[in-house]
């Protein structure tokens, strides 16, 4: 009889912690509480602002971490993550600023979204008890935004875009972590002055080189061609080496507001690869043209006969890469052609700076001068 009581009461007690782990945040709970510094006045103000994302989302069970979000599961709200992590008092001074699109939004993020967050910014940044912003993001789009707001949002101080690639509710999740690490970047004086950074997997990475380079592993984001500019290490924050392209502060693009930005598309090269769309994109308004050519950034036959066409109604065309490194270089072939040569930028990224440009002049001795600056 004893041994059959205490088999139901275990039993039982399985069964409850099965139900509590389905819904229980993924950071350990028996470990003490952080010590905190002896005076936390003298810690930075931060902002961690929230744009959703992974980062932002629940899944039931904690061993879910692909297919999470939706009605069934509430987003995380901000004072969550402050709540989740004591450990962030002990690091800053956290001020939160919520910048999520409502629950209900039908439509996916937008540049109206990402214009928005950039006034938010610039107004944030001129207040002197601010030190720093922390952005949380998805991470589909995470990089084009950061490079956007490198650009165009005008200051030394750290800015700061972290997300995950699994739920915060997933097991082993990687926000958590990521979270910690990117308000300490952001609390850092040695990040002042190195624009728009990205803090993920204990890397931290310039706005303009970070790439997502796989779908669902958690150390997808890296600087392809160049590497980390430095580490979010347990002891401490450490850089390695100075952005030298133009950025935030340094930007003739930052401190303005951008309404609206010129049409800019992007075609891709494949074998075969046919001009006709390039024609629908002009006949559709576009004034701008990023190609991700094959090899070092090469059109097909019939793509190069389109861009002339669309030449000769003063469309601006770039060249970038598909190889996901290397430079696309200035030839004379390339110089014949009128065509820009776009560096290393990913297209996404050389678009936005081509959008920019476009705002400004459409001579293209002075964009390629942008693109070799920037």
């Amino acid at each position: 009889m004893t041994r059959n009581l205490s088999l139901v009461a275990a039993l039982n007690l399985a069964g409850a912690l099965l139900c509590s782990a389905a819904f229980a945040q993924e950071i350990p709970r028996h470990a003490p509480p952080p010590a905190m510094p002896a005076d936390v006045s003298r810690l930075p103000t931060i902002v961690l602002m929230s744009y959703g994302g992974t980062i932002a989302s629940r899944g039931t069970p904690r061993l879910n971490v692909t297919n999470y979000g939706g009605k069934e599961n509430k987003r995380v709200d901000p004072q969550d993550w402050v709540d989740d992590l004591p450990e962030l008092r002990g690091v800053a001074n956290i001020v939160i600023d919520d910048e999520r699109p409502a629950e209900d939004a039908k439509e996916p993020a937008s540049y109206d979204d990402q214009a928005r967050i950039a006034k938010r910014m610039n107004e944030l940044v001129r207040d002197p008890k601010i030190k720093g912003i922390v952005l949380t993001h998805g991470t589909n789009s995470m990089a084009e935004t950061a490079y956007y707001l490198n650009l165009v949002v005008k200051t030394d101080k750290p800015i700061v875009l972290v997300g995950s690639q699994r739920p915060w509710t997933g097991l082993s999740g990687d926000g958590p972590r990521n979270l910690y690490d990117a308000v300490r970047v952001a609390a850092s004086k040695e990040a002042w002055g190195k624009g728009v950074l990205h803090a993920m997997n204990q890397l931290i990475n310039t706005a303009r080189d970070v790439d997502k380079t796989s779908a669902y592993r958690t150390n997808t984001f890296i600087g392809v061609d160049v590497g980390a500019l430095g580490y979010a290490d347990p002891d401490r924050i450490v850089f390695y080496r100075e952005p030298v392209r133009r950025h935030t502060d340094g930007s003739e693009f930052a401190g303005k507001a951008y309404p609206t930005l010129p049409q800019v598309e992007v075609a891709y090269a494949y074998r075969e690869a046919p001009g006709y769309l390039i024609d629908a994109m002009v006949a559709n308004g576009a004034k701008g043209i990023i190609v991700e050519g094959t090899g070092a950034g090469s059109p097909t036959a019939s793509e190069n006969d389109a861009i002339k066409r669309a030449q000769e109604k003063g469309v601006i065309v770039v060249a970038t890469a598909r190889t996901h490194g290397g430079r696309v270089q200035d030839t004379p072939r390339r110089r014949e052609a009128k065509i820009i040569p776009g560096d290393n930028l990913k297209p996404e990224k050389a678009r936005i700076l081509l959008q920019l440009a476009l705002t400004k002049t459409s001579d293209l001795n002075e964009i390629t001068r942008i693109f070799n600056e920037y």
